[in-house]
């Protein structure tokens, strides 16, 4: 029992599944492992132990009858905490914003309903930034989450509460959220996977633009085949969601081993001369040999986005318009001041420049899609910095380099984002100062089953995933 929180959850739903082991048990496990390790490190900011017990008795009394485990969902019996953005009926939901501080939604994400339908039992809420703004876990509810590596550190963000988690054994899993790095991001700096699929396909409703696509929802796991399995319920169509890809969820649950004899490999140190930590570029290049040992052909290129930048920018200053410029009229003493920047520079938007952002974006997509004709994947570091000091908002240079603002040091991140291929990141390894490293693998245009089968292989053949943090 004592090794419970981290059985991986493909074996755990099956040991639930044959009756090995109580829905009850596993819960209880979970639970005690919640109240022991996350005072420590502040990754689960709503807890509802009483409600995932009274689910997972429900389920056992299912199990228990004949043919009881007929129609059952691939995660029955698994607890999962939603990051603290996804509306959960009747389950305080921040966003991290004092404004919605006792906010209880009247109804589930479409998220949320979908992982509930397949057998996922509702532990409670992650932590997260103020409008999941910035890839720094604070805010001014739940305070920091912390590093568990280093819990002087930041966990990274925006789903870092979501990345402790996993990381410490408290979930087996968990969803998040990625526009410029916030599945990346905290995954790389936790040791653990944080995949972001291609958009659409992770159907999002309600929005309040249901035609966005710069924004995209995937998980967080311990390995690769964790991480795809609950890809497995998270993805497939929904008709409230238009641009959500039909394709069903179900064939990420197949099995990931594949061969990577030739295949060629684009391999990118700093994706056009951006400033890098190079205790970061110093782990990765050392892992180059490990494709070449699964027979993979590596070659120093990288695609031109010269664009992204600008594209991002501008795309993500509208979207805060879009979500948040009412709320700057009516609670601007309540919101962070990187969020009202990050608005005000939306309204000082013009037609013209969403206009030439709207077509860099396109000429990005391209230029990363004319890419990959050419190699299997590109790989790149996941961040140009190690985690830094939790009491710091964000960093303000790399390697003597001076950044405007305070999403510039993700630039890796989200210069991928701009292109709308799928990306993960997988542990590499770790710096001198024992912080995790992790290394950025993007794939061809919607082949997001390709970047998990590649992660899988680089993962099984390092095996960096299995050191634990300290304090677990």
């Amino acid at each position: 029992m004592s090794e419970l929180h981290f059985t991986g959850a493909r074996r755990l739903a099956r040991l639930i599944r044959t009756r090995k082991l109580s829905a009850v048990e596993a819960m209880r496990a979970f639970i005690a492992r919640i109240e022991r390790v996350n005072p420590k490190v502040n990754a689960i900011v709503t807890f509802v132990p009483e409600q995932a017990l009274a689910a997972a008795k429900k389920l056992d009394r299912r199990l228990a009858r004949k043919d009881g485990a007929a129609g059952l969902g691939p995660l029955a019996g698994l607890p999962i905490a939603y990051k603290d953005m996804v509306p959960t009926k009747g389950i305080r939901t921040t966003f991290g914003s004092p404004i919605y501080a006792e906010h209880l939604p009247g109804e589930d994400h479409a998220l949320v309903e979908r992982l509930s339908a397949a057998g996922a039992i509702t532990l409670g809420k992650t932590n997260t930034p103020e409008f999941a703004a910035g890839s720094q876990t604070f805010n001014p509810i739940f305070g920091a989450t912390l590093n568990p590596y280093d819990t002087t550190r930041t966990c990274g963000g925006s789903s870092g509460g979501a990345a402790v988690a996993v990381a410490c054994g408290m979930l087996p899993f968990a969803d998040g959220s990625d526009l410029g790095a916030s599945l990346r991001n905290p995954g790389n700096f936790c040791n653990v996977i944080g995949f972001r699929p291609t958009p659409g396909r992770v159907p999002s409703y309600p929005s309040n633009d249901s035609w966005a696509s710069l924004s995209v929802m995937g998980p967080l796991a311990r390995t690769v085949e964790d991480a795809a399995l609950l890809l497995s319920a998270m993805a497939g169509p929904d008709p409230r969601a238009p641009t959500s890809i039909a394709e069903p969820g179900k064939g990420f649950a197949r099995p990931l081993k594949r061969s990577f004899r030739k295949a060629r490999l684009a391999w990118s140190r700093n994706l056009g001369g951006l400033p890098v930590d190079p205790r970061i570029t110093r782990v990765l290049e050392a892992r180059r040999k490990t494709f070449e040992s699964l027979g993979c052909i590596v070659e120093d290129a990288e695609p031109d986005l010269a664009g992204a930048d600008e594209a991002f920018q501008t795309l993500r200053a509208l979207l805060f318009v879009q979500k948040y410029g009412e709320l700057l009229k009516t609670h601007r003493d309540q919101i962070k001041d990187t969020v009202v920047w990050n608005i005000e520079e939306g309204l000082k938007l013009d037609g013209p420049r969403i206009a030439r952002a709207l077509n860099l974006r396109s000429q990005v997509f391209h230029a990363m899609r004319t890419f990959l004709e050419r190699y299997d994947y590109l790989l790149l570091p996941v961040n140009q910095v190690l985690p830094f000091p939790v009491a710091e908002p964000y960093p303000t240079e790399i390697n003597g380099v001076r950044l405007a603002n305070y999403i510039e040091w993700m630039k890796t991140c989200y210069a991928i984002t701009v292109t709308s291929h799928p990306a993960i990141s997988v542990p590499a390894g770790f710096a001198e100062n024992g912080l995790p490293v992790g290394l950025q693998i993007v794939g061809r245009y919607r082949d997001d089953f390709g970047v998990l089968q590649l992660a899988h292989a680089f993962e099984q053949a390092t095996q960096c995933w299995k050191r634990r943090p300290p304090l677990a």
